[in-house]
Formats: structure tokens, C-alpha cells, sequence
């Protein structure tokens, strides 16, 4: 997964995503929307509009928090979930 940061300011992170589609960014969007401190998460997929972009656009807007440990705290939390849905479909 390839990285990119577009913008970046105390409170608002615009991140590419290289290589991802609709499927990973509504689950990082609804992680980020559970976590606190997040006030707005959406993201952006949209060659036509956006100058040939085809790559996702993540913005995270943040209080009291800095957008990257944001980002990190989701991303635990979908792994604790995605290893959860793992050990229960194994003993199922």
C-alpha cells in the first residue's frame, strides 16, 4: 500500500491512497467515524471531477487529536476486528 500525503495541518490530513478501492476506504472511513476525536472522515474517488485522479482521497478532520494517530487508532481497530471475525470463523 503506497502513501501519500496531499495536505497536512494540525487538525485536517488529506491522504492518497494508492491502490484501493470503495471496499477498504468504507471500512477506514467507518473506523475513523467510530473514533474519537474525529469530526469528519470521508474520502474521494473521482477521475472525471478531480484533474485524472484515480486513486482515493482520504481527508480526516480532527479535535483534540492529531489526524495520523486517528488514522492509526482506526486502522488497530479494524485489525482487532478483522482478527476476531478470523478467530470465529475458524472455530466455527
Amino acid at each position: 500500500m503506497e502513501l501519500r500525503v496531499l495536505s497536512r495541518e494540525d487538525q485536517e490530513l488529506d491522504l492518497e491512497i494508492a491502490g484501493e478501492d470503495h471496499t477498504f476506504m468504507n471500512v477506514l472511513k467507518g473506523a475513523l467515524l467510530e473514533t474519537e476525536g474525529v469530526m469528519a472522515a470521508t474520502y474521494d474517488v473521482n477521475p472525471e471531477q478531480s484533474g485524472g485522479q484515480t486513486d482515493p482521497v482520504l481527508t480526516v478532520t480532527t479535535e483534540g487529536i492529531d489526524p495520523l494517530d486517528a488514522i492509526a487508532a482506526a486502522a488497530s481497530e479494524i485489525q482487532n476486528t478483522t482478527d476476531s471475525f478470523r478467530d470465529a470463523f475458524a472455530a466455527a
